[in-house]
């Protein structure tokens, strides 16, 4: 396909492609089919709906695209377990991961039977002294006191653990990739089982304790009684789909969708207090769930106490949800620090061994096992490579994946573990976790590379920059960034639009910091709009706009609504440029 523009080379060094011949027909014939503005058409084409089905696209009903909770395997057997617990006035534990998927997990099971008048007992393990999942002391000690054990966003691969329970019912309800052989549970609903058919492969956690939510209030009305309001809890399942990367398309989308206009009402404490310390002035959207509250509420299971956060997200109490805040709020900033000293130091080492492999890793004594996920996501991100990065207290490392667009790294890593390379190791297809005794480490990592080339990870360029098309800065206006929102929420396999302003020349530019750049930019018959552009002198980006000499320019980025003081204007999320 030729370049968009022409743009073979761009100031970040990307390819820019567009849509193709055929992709501007249909979305003209979308326009004029339904009255809707070129740049949504385009942006719906983009996404594979049809003109008929557009106006469905654009209001997702959640009654319309929520599966059949009995559909998931041991659906039925969990709930009817779960409502026994809670009718016979069992002692219910919780046993969550510490992220943000785990935490709202745990928060929803919390919520849910506090309206039932029943509460639980909530274990999330510490990450450096106990690991991911269950572990056999745990479990023991928890099956001592308790009848039902609830593991969630974790427990698939969890069989000695859960055999440890002697006494106690164990239910999984998890999404984590599956083994070939089930722990001794008495039930493991997972839509990644590999007896299921992979088709909600893409729910969170979160959303799977939804669903055995949902089973459970069907069951309580064939009964005549009334569960607990399920849609007031849609914003703890919206947050852990943004924040555990989950892919914005289908159930999940409306699942997101509605999650955001429950949090704008803002009645869960613990996020309100949350936002506030965020300093959230404006409805949430995704961003704001994976780049403000999701860090903050991952932030006390990485370098602090790991239950903060679910803690923060179930509370009643608003002195304790302020207190929460603060401490998850101060916590994440001295995870910042930790994390940008880890990063500068796996960058130069994967630098040094090449970003051209299958796989770009690094390793390193010392390193805080709280921060190498977000680090192996920098690396991905600088690389479009798979990435590990791998910290070592002793002879053990603890490591974290992140993969890009199709490759697996997840099973990847399980057959690793299978074959005796790690100690042990899982995840799903984008992100996974690992464990490997030093003196394997460079067999491991060597094997993990082999096995993620027979996948092509190795045939991978750089990231080319998909347009959605061409605006002319005219166009832009608050009602057509209204309605291509519509279009949203953006996020994973569903990202933002991105369009093209050709021929456009700089008004003025000033820089923020060290790193952003803020600009204007107009055609010479319209208005000029603002831009900005963040990280712009991380790349070549920054030199480029500040060197712009009164040429033209292609500028390439976002559209959105800058929200200041009470006001809103257009403004460019500016994410590249190229000479025109």
């Amino acid at each position: 396909m030729t370049a968009f523009l022409g743009v073979e080379s761009s100031a970040t060094g990307r390819r820019w492609t567009g849509p193709s011949v055929e992709a501007d027909r249909l979305a003209e014939a979308m326009t004029q089919e339904t009255g809707l503005p070129a740049a949504l058409a385009r942006v719906l084409v983009a996404r594979g709906v049809a003109p008929e089905e557009a106006a469905r696209f654009l209001e997702p009903q959640l009654r319309d695209l929520l599966p059949d909770p009995r559909g998931l395997k041991d659906m039925e057997p969990a709930a009817r377990r779960f409502l026994k617990a809670v009718r016979d006035r069992e002692r219910i534990a919780v046993f969550a991961d510490y992220d943000v998927d785990g935490g709202s997990s745990a928060a929803l099971l919390l919520t849910w039977l506090r309206a039932m008048g029943h509460d639980a007992t909530l274990y999330i393990p510490d990450r450096i002294d106990e690991g991911y999942g269950p572990n056999e002391p745990a479990m023991a000690s928890l099956a001592r006191d308790h009848r039902l054990i609830l593991c969630v966003d974790c427990g698939t691969l969890s069989h000695g653990p859960i055999a440890a329970a002697a006494g106690a019912d164990v239910v999984v309800l998890d999404h984590h990739l599956g083994a070939e052989t089930l722990p001794p549970a008495l039930a493991v609903v997972n839509p990644n089982r590999q007896d299921e058919d992979g088709s909600l492969g893409h729910l969170c956690a979160a959303s799977v304790v939804f669903l055995m939510l949902v089973e459970a209030n069907r069951l309580l009305r064939e009964e005549g009684a009334k569960g607990p309001d399920l849609m007031a809890m849609l914003d703890l399942v919206a947050l852990a789909t943004v924040a555990d990367v989950a892919p914005l398309v289908g159930v999940n989308r409306a699942l997101v969708r509605q999650g955001l206009k429950v949090m704008a009402r803002r009645e869960r404490i613990g996020l309100r207090a949350l936002a506030d310390v965020a300093r959230m002035d404006r409805a949430p959207t995704p961003y704001h769930l994976g780049f403000l509250l999701g860090p903050r509420v991952n932030a006390g299971g990485r370098i602090g106490a790991a239950d903060l956060g679910a803690r923060l997200l179930a509370t009643e109490d608003l002195h304790e949800a302020q207190a929460l805040a603060e401490r998850l709020d101060a916590l994440n900033t001295e995870r910042r620090e930790i994390e940008n000293r880890v990063r500068d130091a796996a960058l130069a080492q994967a630098e040094a061994r090449g970003f051209d492999a299958p796989l770009v890793w690094a390793a390193g004594d010392g390193w805080h096992p709280g921060v190498v996920g977000i680090v192996a996501a920098r690396l991905k991100e600088a690389t479009n490579r798979p990435a590990v990065v791998i910290g070592f207290d002793g002879d053990e490392g603890k490591g974290s994946g992140r993969s890009v667009e199709g490759i697996d790294l997840g099973a990847a890593i399980q057959r690793l573990a299978a074959d005796g390379l790690l100690l042990k190791g899982g995840g799903h297809r984008m992100a996974a976790g690992l464990t490997v005794a030093r003196d394997r480490l460079d067999a491991a990592m060597e094997r993990l590379g082999d096995l993620l080339a027979r996948q092509g990870a190795d045939r991978i360029g750089p990231r080319d920059l998909r347009l959605d098309g061409l605006l002319m800065p005219g166009a832009v206006t608050h009602s057509l960034i209204e309605e291509i929102e519509r279009a949203g929420p953006f996020g994973q396999a569903a990202p933002a639009p991105r369009f093209a302003f050709p021929s456009v020349r700089i008004t003025h530019t000033r820089r923020i910091g060290e790193t952003h750049l803020r600009l204007g930019f107009s055609d010479g018959q319209s208005p000029a709009i603002e831009a900005i552009a963040f990280g712009a002198f991380d790349n070549g980006l920054g030199p480029m706009l500040e060197a712009h000499g009164g040429l033209g320019l292609h500028l390439a980025g976002r559209l959105e609504l800058n929200h200041w003081q009470g006001r809103s204007k257009p403004q460019l999320r500016l994410e590249d440029a190229a000479r025109s």
